[in-house]
């Protein structure tokens, strides 16, 4: 009985610690040393090569400066309503800002399963904030956060899902 109740302390309060754990963004760069190489899938590289990793560098373009004017807004890399989207996470990870959109904006803070024998473990790496997008329509409904008549534009997900399309080869 006694041990019984010992084990249940025990493993409640390693559940207890699990929930409560706070997961921190690493940036891109953290990912990258795993994820550029082919065996991977390359997806560093074609993060890089995509608007995404430009996002937050596109608001000092004078096309950025026009949008902003037409909107009331002074400096389009300091507002809320631009940063939002061109680099979510300003802030929750402010030393983040000038990668964009990155890895962590989609598949949340990898402070926690960027460690290799967790990666190795989809399950684990969930359980330790990764966040796997389980069906096209949650990947779409992630996109539109951001793209759904962003500016005027149409936004084709299926063309802008090919652009930046990064699974990892099977094996």
């Amino acid at each position: 009985m006694k041990k019984t109740l010992i084990f249940t302390v025990v493993a409640a309060g390693a559940a207890a610690l699990l929930l409560s754990q706070t997961f921190t963004y690493v940036g891109a760069a953290k990912c990258a040393i795993c994820h550029k190489t082919e065996s991977q899938g390359r997806q560093y590289p074609i993060w890089q090569a995509s608007k995404h990793s430009q996002s937050f560098a596109a608001l000092s373009s004078a096309q950025a400066a026009e949008i902003a004017k037409s909107a009331n807004i002074q400096n389009p890399a300091e507002s809320p309503d631009c940063l939002k989207c061109h680099a979510p996470l300003y802030e929750k990870a402010a030393e983040l800002k000038s990668d964009g959109v990155t890895c962590e904006v989609c598949h949340g803070p990898g402070s926690e399963y960027k460690k290799l024998n967790i990666m190795k473990d989809r399950s684990l790496a969930k359980q330790n904030g990764l966040i796997v997008y389980e069906s096209e329509d949650a990947v779409k409904k992630q996109c539109l956060s951001c793209h759904a008549n962003a500016h005027g534009k149409t936004f084709d997900f299926a063309a802008a899902v090919e652009k930046i399309a990064h699974n990892k080869p099977a094996q």
